[in-house]
């Protein structure tokens, strides 16, 4: 015990193949799929910011596809750029 009668903390440990197998009952879980429904529309919001098309619809699916609101702002200020307003 410490000086305050409290017993010293001792970290949780878990077993590496605890974790593993935790994860291989989770479908989808340590595979890219994820990660290329992100990717993907991000991709098509940059591609319909770059054209004439709606940016509505991709930037509703990249944001369910779990990209944030700062990644999907990046996406279109690489393609629009950044508003500066000018000088009076």
């Amino acid at each position: 015990m410490s000086r305050d009668g409290e017993e010293p903390y001792q970290p949780l440990r878990v077993d590496p193949s605890i974790e593993a197998a935790q994860a291989a009952g989770w479908p989808g879980c340590g595979t890219s799929e994820p990660e290329n429904r992100w990717r993907a529309g991000l991709s098509a919001l940059k591609t319909a910011a770059e054209g004439d098309e709606n940016v509505l619809y991709p930037l509703r699916d990249a944001l369910r596809a779990d990209a944030t609101l700062g990644e999907v702002c990046d996406a279109l200020r690489d393609v629009w750029g950044e508003y500066r307003p000018r000088e009076i």
